[in-house]
């Protein structure tokens, strides 16, 4: 078993559903002949042929249709946008058609498609290329919202994304496509949607993260360790729906939150979740909850892009600040 990157974990699960299941169907703009912007379709064409691996016209609307239609008919399309900012023709057939034909038909119907999402910023890309918008899409019901943080994970819960009936969100964070490996056995082994990992377990303070910011988060954790703190690392992975009880049971044993994420701060999807800590864990909170985030503005581009994100030492300052209070 060799250790594989995020990305070639995608492309190994996309392989292994396309293998076990001939319903799977993988499109999008460039994803057969050249096997994707990024490469996560690569030799998937070549294997399992045009007729299952192919390429649409350069036309998000015509993309997510295209996928709707063929979720909605019994097939479980996987369909890519190249880009993040590219999502936004897609949200009609997905926020008015996909995320409700379960409860448009009273079950009868259900819509099986997972719509993979290049997603944030740190890889000095143009505008519409680098945008954090899974906040989103976390406010549609009916809608499944994923984002994964390694290798291994990326791997388990694609596969678990492909298997749910009804759709999925499958947001990837693009700059730590290629930053690490891990082995990553290709069983077809899923990981559970609508958990929360607990990556790193703490007694003081509860920093809860998804996507490329896991890495800094654990940075943090490692750099307040040496200062004596012990941090408790939450990937909360499936952000709806959302495991709160694993939050909130932490929550219950350090009395402190910070919460990161790159996406803009106001009504970023951090909000809801210290929306959530102040209903219903107000009495286990010593100090207000920290969130560490980006700003309200677009990606700026080029040069302050990692400005943007939030960085160990912001991660750091936020939790002193909530241990001090």
């Amino acid at each position: 078993m060799a250790a594989i990157t995020l990305i070639e974990a995608i492309t190994q699960a996309l392989a292994h559903e396309m293998t076990r299941d001939p319903r799977v169907l993988v499109l999008g703009e460039d994803v057969g002949v050249n096997g994707g912007v990024f490469r996560a379709t690569a030799g998937l064409q070549q294997h399992f042929g045009p007729d299952r691996v192919f390429d649409t016209p350069l036309d998000e609307t015509t993309i997510a249709g295209l996928t709707v239609g063929l979720a909605s008919q019994g097939m479980r399309p996987v369909a890519e946008v190249q880009f993040d900012g590219f999502v936004y023709p897609m949200l009609d057939h997905i926020i008015s058609h996909a995320a409700r034909f379960r409860f448009r038909t009273r079950g009868r119907l259900t819509c099986p498609m997972v719509l993979r999402v290049p997603w944030g910023g740190g890889i000095r890309a143009p505008e519409h290329h680098s945008e954090a918008n899974e906040a989103m899409f976390t406010n549609v019901p009916g809608l499944r919202v994923v984002l994964p943080s390694s290798p291994a994970r990326a791997y388990g819960l694609l596969l678990a994304a492909i298997r749910d009936p009804d759709p999925v969100i499958y947001m990837e964070p693009k700059r730590i496509y290629r930053q690490y490996k891990e082995d990553v056995p290709d069983d077809g082994e899923a990981l559970p949607l609508d958990v929360c990992f607990v990556l790193r377990d703490g007694t003081d303070i509860t920093l809860v993260t998804w996507g490329a910011q896991v890495k800094e988060t654990l940075e943090a954790a490692d750099r307040l360790a040496a200062d004596g703190i012990s941090a408790e690392v939450i990937d909360v992975a499936t952000l709806k729906p959302l495991d709160f009880d694993t939050i909130a049971e932490s929550v219950a044993r350090t009395g402190r939150c910070v919460i990161v994420h790159e996406a803009p701060r106001t009504a970023g999807f951090g909000a809801e979740i210290a929306a959530r800590l102040a209903e219903h864990s107000m009495y286990d909170l010593l100090a207000p909850v920290e969130r560490v985030t980006g700003y309200d503005t677009p990606m700026p581009l080029f040069r302050m892009e990692m400005k943007y994100l939030p960085s160990v030492d912001r991660i750091v300052a936020a939790a002193k600040r909530a241990l001090a209070a």
